[in-house]
């Protein structure tokens, strides 16, 4: 069975077509897409009111439009961080002695794009395209943090899943505790997602200072015991100071 949607996917063909070829015309387009001309037309009208595409005249011809250009400026701001995250999570890794991996946002969740396992039998494991609700576990509220206002309020206005009894699943709450983080710097979690399981987090920045992904360290909360908490802390601000000073950011 194929779950794959005719339309979007000649949409997408499209918008390439467009990107490597801009101002070409709707026939044009059609021919070089194996659309008809009339479903080139409506596709390309599709695009244009998303805004990925934009119609210029008195020619009638395709270019890409302003939100084409929001997706090329994250994809290299994520392929950056990835490719920053495998050069440097082992040494972070070795240094903590833990398992530490690398979360960004995407819409209500968070999602690992890079990991490094520490070598202990007994250890958290992580896995790339793991997905998490964003208000739970340390880089889930660290980045809900950090996350545009009206993602914030979707999200606290919303059902709070009780995963474990530390689950932070009440809205007010969580709005204290996204509050201190941002004073902190740094958010902890202790067994809210998983029990017996401990996470630090920091924020990794890009260039312009926004903070585009979580540096967090994972463990069995039976090794780290909430008094031996600030000893990741701050290994982890250094770490994600340098991560972030890969990635082009200067700090004040």
């Amino acid at each position: 069975m194929s779950y794959t949607v005719d339309a979007v996917s000649k949409a997408i063909e499209l918008l390439f077509l467009v990107a490597e070829e801009g101002g070409k015309g709707v026939t044009e387009l059609a021919k070089r897409s194996g659309n008809t001309k009339a479903r080139a037309f409506r596709l390309l009208t599709t695009l244009e009111e998303s805004g990925l595409v934009r119609r210029q005249l008195p020619m009638a011809t395709y270019s890409l439009g302003y939100r084409a250009l929001i997706i090329g400026t994250a994809a290299q701001a994520q392929l950056s961080l990835i490719h920053v995250a495998k050069d440097i999570l082992e040494s972070i890794g070795r240094e903590c002695n833990e398992s530490v991996l690398v979360r960004i946002r995407d819409g209500a969740e968070t999602i690992c794009v890079a990991w490094w396992d520490a070598p202990h039998a007994l250890r958290v494991h992580s896995q790339l395209g793991d997905r998490r609700p964003m208000f739970v576990d340390a880089s889930g509220k660290l980045l809900l943090a950090h996350a545009p206002e009206e993602i914030r309020e979707a999200i606290l206005s919303g059902r709070l899943e009780q995963f474990t009894p530390n689950t932070i699943a009440k809205r007010n709450e969580l709005k204290k505790e996204l509050k201190k983080i941002l004073i902190d710097g740094y958010s902890t979690s202790f067994s809210e997602k998983t029990t017996d399981m401990v996470a630090v987090a920091t924020p990794v920045r890009d260039a312009t200072g926004a903070v585009i992904a979580s540096l967090s360290m994972t463990a069995p909360a039976s090794r780290v015991p909430k008094e031996n908490l600030s000893k990741y802390v701050e290994i982890l601000r250094f770490a994600s100071i340098r991560f972030s000073a890969a990635l082009g950011y200067v700090e004040p």
